[in-house]
């Protein structure tokens, strides 16, 4: 295989919008990071790909190959037309073919179908030169000179529908949950879908690319991990020295808020697997009370009670380790408040 002549493309000569972007890689691979708009045809299963690597570290790099080409072959027919249906959708696009590092699975694949007539091209460097590039636009924005707009409160203060809104109105918003899929806490992933760490960079990366020219950020008041995304450096020294905005909000508005975005009703399972999570954080008493609540299905005490109890002053406690003081924002509607937090980023940052 190690003959085959195919034509490459390299990463600086994409146009995203004008390929047919083809990955090869297991499901696995695909689900964990991806270029964006791509398309996941695999070569082998997440349990074949893992055969295979087991054979190339335990025998050799030739019987791993003859291995691969016996799994892949039956699979060609199908593999031809699902490409085939991909141009005939999209005549006008590029097919760019590509795995991991730019080795022999996308070559593989990239050689075949111009052996049966589909052209297409191999990304030099696989997704791995995407990466690079992700990690070097990192480094690159540590150097970058912003200010910081940090909108801190209590869990259930509506930060995050009141960022979505800023958003819209075109101000520089970096929502950092909704790049990680998490919501931050214990109960952070009920109904979405976490993104790995490296997803989790392009995105970012995608994000600070599009507000590359604002002199400032406005960001959510977060630690360092979401979820089981670990947010960069840079973000985090932002926040600490970044101006803040303390948004408070009436506490059983907070509970409502709370409970109609998890849903227990809809997602009681992840609830409860999320309360098991907690309670070894909680005194025996508060443990006792939110097990009856369970039973009798009453979720909107249960999160006043980890309010109370958990969240606020675990909450109350982190603020008071900020060097700076808050401007506080009062508010019992969204609009009164982004009323207000427009007011007060005009006045610092200059109007829009």
């Amino acid at each position: 295989m190690s003959t085959i002549d195919v034509k490459t493309v390299s990463l600086d000569d994409l146009i995203y919008e004008d390929e047919i972007l083809i990955d090869v890689r297991s499901p696995a691979e695909f689900a964990e990071y991806r270029l964006p708009g791509a398309v996941n045809i695999p070569l082998f299963s997440n349990e074949e790909r893992a055969k295979i690597g087991t054979i190339y570290k335990q025998k050799s790099r030739e019987e791993a190959i003859e291995v691969g080409l016996s799994i892949y072959a039956p699979k060609l027919p199908v593999f031809f037309k699902k490409v085939k249906e991909l141009k005939e959708e999209n005549p006008n696009k590029r097919i760019v073919v590509y795995c991991w590092r730019g080795g022999m699975r996308s070559k593989s694949v990239t050689g075949t179908l111009g052996l049966v007539g589909i052209d297409c091209y191999q990304l030099e460097g696989g997704i791995r030169s995407f990466r690079k590039n992700v990690q070097e636009s990192l480094a690159k924005e540590v150097t970058k000179e912003r200010d910081y707009l940090v909108v801190a409160g209590h869990t259930g203060t509506r930060k995050t529908e009141i960022l979505h809104v800023l958003k819209e109105k075109g101000y520089p918003v970096l929502d950092l949950e909704e790049l990680a899929g998490h919501r931050g806490s214990l109960f952070g992933q009920i109904g979405l879908e976490p993104k790995s760490q490296k997803q989790f960079e392009y995105e970012l990366v995608t994000r600070l690319h599009q507000l590359k020219d604002s002199p400032y950020l406005i960001i959510e008041a977060e630690s360092k991990r979401i979820g089981h995304i670990v947010l960069p450096d840079f973000i985090i020294e932002g926040k600490e020295k970044g101006r803040r905005i303390e948004l408070e909000h009436p506490f059983w508005s907070r509970v409502e808020h709370i409970y109609q975005t998890y849903q227990p009703q809809k997602y009681g399972e992840q609830v409860k697997e999320a309360l098991q999570l907690i309670r070894k954080y909680l005194s025996h008493d508060l443990k006792v009370e939110l097990e009856d609540l369970l039973e009798q299905g009453d979720y909107k005490l249960i999160v006043a009670r980890l309010l109370e109890h958990y969240y606020d002053p675990k909450y109350s406690h982190a603020a008071s380790t900020y060097k700076t003081n808050a401007t506080v924002i009062e508010f019992d509607d969204i609009h009164t408040a982004v009323v207000q937090l427009r007011s007060y980023i005009d006045h610092y940052f200059g109007e829009r």
